[in-house]
């Protein structure tokens, strides 16, 4: 009896493992030789008046919109002065995290005044970053 109620704890205690790990095995693939890049603001571009237009790129991926699952594809998602915090989730929807979910490629975008990081993430259907995340370097602009 005491040794089933140890096994039947100790199997408790190692669930959420289990179940953290089922969560990294769900992402969708990426081919190794995907990339993903921002055509343009270039890196060290000085906008004037802070409205601009941004342009992604993919290679050796498709796009697809969100809640569309096929193998190779995604849709773009723009981290502004941000980071990717963890690849094993679905990426924010704020105005530091923008969804791109219809497939779009090019955004306009208007920044207050400053330094700006900007970097591409490819999210899968369910907007989670693909396996290993497939993200463009970032990008660093100034508004004036």
């Amino acid at each position: 009896m005491l040794r089933t109620a140890v096994i039947a704890v100790g199997t408790l205690l190692l669930l959420p493992l289990f179940l953290a790990g089922q969560g990294m095995a769900d992402r969708a693939k990426a081919p190794d030789d995907a990339r993903a890049y921002i055509l343009w603001p270039p890196n060290g571009t000085v906008i004037n008046g802070g409205k601009f237009w941004v342009r992604m790129g993919l290679q050796n991926m498709g796009i697809a919109p969100a809640g569309i699952s096929h193998a190779d594809t995604g849709h773009h998602h723009l981290l502004i002065d941000t980071e990717l915090t963890n690849p094993d989730e679905p990426i924010p929807n704020d105005k530091q995290h923008l969804h791109f979910g219809a497939g779009q490629t090019e955004a306009r975008l208007e920044l207050p005044p400053g330094t700006h990081t900007l970097q591409m993430v490819l999210g899968d259907a369910d907007h989670i970053p693909h396996n290993p995340p497939v993200m463009s370097e970032k990008v660093t602009i100034t508004v004036r």
